[in-house]
């Protein structure tokens, strides 16, 4: 039985392409990746984040952009769109377009069903590839939880979560602390049932 070849694409091709697109997509090893609307929870709690960093950092040499700067990591060619990215100093870009970030300091994914494995897996993983990184912060949209990695002096990796709204993020490389109730504000979930808190299951 004959298959149908994946086509493949150089990361000029990728980028020639996308600069012209109307909707965004992820590259990796060749591949070109559409990536998918958001939920109105995800929307919501990525403007949390970016508003709260944004109100935080204004007045000092950082940026904060939303899902609509790329991101490269240069040690495995993964080209993607953060929902938060924080860049501090002077940021680096890959080309004259300025549209593809090579430097952040934070990054900060909001987790969809459908794309939570991976972003959780090597998504997060070729992320802590990157030299620049610090903090990488991954927010559920589905519930209440924080994941927290954060890189120590000796650049190993850390790790802190919570499930617990009266909590704070504490973002130690911009030192900001932004509330849970902050990150999830204007954001209602569906109550749990005792059976399904119980058993994982409906």
């Amino acid at each position: 039985m004959s298959t149908v070849p994946i086509p493949t694409y150089t990361p000029e091709q990728y980028l020639e392409r996308e600069r012209r697109a109307q909707t965004k997509s992820q590259y990796y090893r060749g591949e070109i990746f559409a990536m998918s609307g958001a939920s109105r929870e995800h929307i919501l709690i990525a403007g949390n984040l970016h508003a709260a960093l944004h109100n935080a950092l204004r007045d000092r040499p950082c940026e904060v952009y939303t899902s609509d700067l790329r991101v490269k990591v240069q040690q495995s060619g993964l080209y993607t769109y953060p929902d938060v990215t924080v860049a501090c100093g002077e940021p680096k870009f890959e080309d004259k377009h300025v549209d593809t970030l090579l430097n952040p300091l934070v990054l900060i994914e909001v987790l969809s069903e459908s794309t939570e494995a991976y972003d959780r897996g090597a998504k997060s993983a070729q992320y802590r590839k990157l030299p620049s990184l610090r903090e990488l912060v991954l927010v559920s949209s589905t519930g209440i939880q924080v994941e927290h990695y954060h890189r120590g002096e000796d650049g190993q990796w850390g790790f802190w979560e919570t499930s617990d709204k009266t909590a704070s993020l504490a973002l130690t490389s911009v030192d900001i602390t932004v509330p849970l109730e902050e990150i999830y504000r204007r954001v209602e979930f569906p109550p749990v049932s005792p059976a399904t808190s119980e058993t994982g299951t409906p």
